[in-house]
């Protein structure tokens, strides 16, 4: 084949210039228009004085999704009860779904009281924390949930009960709440390790009151049985959200059935309170929502609340609609209406909520002193098996 010629050879540089050429000529074209917008936009001498437009601002991020509402925003948790209560969990090998689940109300709940001149007890006196138990992995991945998700979790710390109950202890709170990531990797799903943490908290601080928000236990009732028997005095477990968007909204192997199943042999054990929460925002409609109440009140279930899904991270499912203040309240009336006996319902509301939290342990305190007149008045054995037990 004959060599091009220099003429020839010429000319196809020229083409090949030619090309690049205007190849980078499309590359640096849409640079060149950002850079000319920015050049003729406000200055940051206009921000400063008030005198940016609103027509020139650039929109970052996505606008399609709704905005955040204003009464959905918290502030940075800064206080000392909040930096002493994470030193102590960090100091134990302990994990809270405060953190994991990266829930709004974590500077209130781990604020407690911040008055001058009080000890580091005091200050933590007021304060919450839900611990969860049996690590920060778990086996199951719905769609709303950030906590950490695996098939083969790290194996359970033997000595997690033991320090959960130390923690406790040192913390001098009158209510508690325990939960725990599903571990269907476990023969039990981890029961028995929920029933010993309980057990050695009420050995360590009899007076606290202990709530479980467990798992399903694979929809094993022995295993809820194990919980219900441990000493506690609530008994939680969520169903998340109404029945037809459960397979969209909860892992493949979570039930609303089963999760009712779970609550109403809780009762039949002879815990004296169950609880249970729904998420509001995720696509459910007002009938969805009266079915799911309905359901839970068959199921004889005491407490319920009502809270606003919040997108954890851009890989979790979206929010639908934001849900207004004013139909938080109707839920409410409407779910007092129903006999439940205590509701909770707002926006940043969340499964262990302070404010549910003082109302059930208020209740639980009654109950506990109405057993003991009951007792001092008529103490025969054969009342004590049928009124008392049950209460105690």
């Amino acid at each position: 084949m004959p060599l091009p010629s220099v003429a020839a050879s010429g000319t196809l540089r020229g083409l090949l210039a030619s090309c690049f050429t205007r190849s980078r000529g499309l590359a640096t074209a849409p640079s060149k228009s950002f850079a000319e917008k920015l050049a003729e936009g406000p200055t940051l001498d206009d921000f400063v004085s008030g005198n940016a437009e609103s027509s020139s601002r650039v929109v970052l991020g996505s606008t399609s999704q709704p905005r955040l509402p204003s009464y959905l925003k918290t502030k940075i948790p800064t206080s000392a009860s909040y930096n002493n209560i994470k030193k102590d969990l960090r100091g134990l090998n302990l994990h809270t779904v405060c953190e994991e689940a990266r829930c709004p109300n974590i500077g209130d709940c781990w604020g407690g009281s911040d008055a001058v001149g009080t000890s580091d007890a005091e200050k933590k006196r007021g304060a919450t924390a839900t611990i969860m138990l049996m690590g920060d992995t778990c086996t199951r991945g719905c769609r709303f949930c950030s906590v950490k998700t695996s098939k083969n979790p790290p194996p359970l710390d033997i000595h997690e009960p033991e320090n959960t109950a130390e923690a406790i202890r040192r913390w001098g709170l009158g209510y508690i709440v325990l939960t725990s990531v599903d571990r269907d990797d476990l023969a039990d799903g981890g029961a028995a390790h929920f029933a010993e943490t309980i057990r050695k908290i009420k050995q360590k601080a009899p007076h606290i009151l202990v709530e479980a928000l467990t798992g399903d236990f694979g929809g094993s009732l022995d295993g809820v049985a194990t919980v219900a028997k441990s000493g506690l005095d609530v008994y939680a477990h969520n169903i998340e959200t109404v029945e037809a968007l459960t397979p969209f909204v909860r892992d493949r192997r979570a039930n609303f059935r089963q999760s009712l199943r779970v609550l109403e042999h809780a009762k039949k054990e002879g815990v004296n309170v169950t609880k249970t929460s729904i998420m509001l925002g995720v696509g459910e409609n007002e009938d969805q929502v009266l079915d799911a109440l309905k359901e839970l009140r068959k199921s004889d279930v005491d407490v319920v609340t009502f809270g606003q899904y919040m997108r954890p991270t851009k890989r979790h499912m979206k929010v639908d609609r934001y849900v207004e203040p004013a139909e938080f309240d109707r839920w409410k009336q409407i779910a007092d209406n129903m006999g439940f006996l205590y509701v909770a319902s707002g926006p940043l509301v969340r499964s262990s909520y302070k404010a549910g939290e003082f109302y059930i342990e208020n209740f639980l305190k009654r109950k506990r002193l109405d057993a003991a007149k009951l007792e001092s008045s008529n103490p025969s054995s054969e009342m004590m098996d049928s009124t008392l037990r049950p209460l105690l």
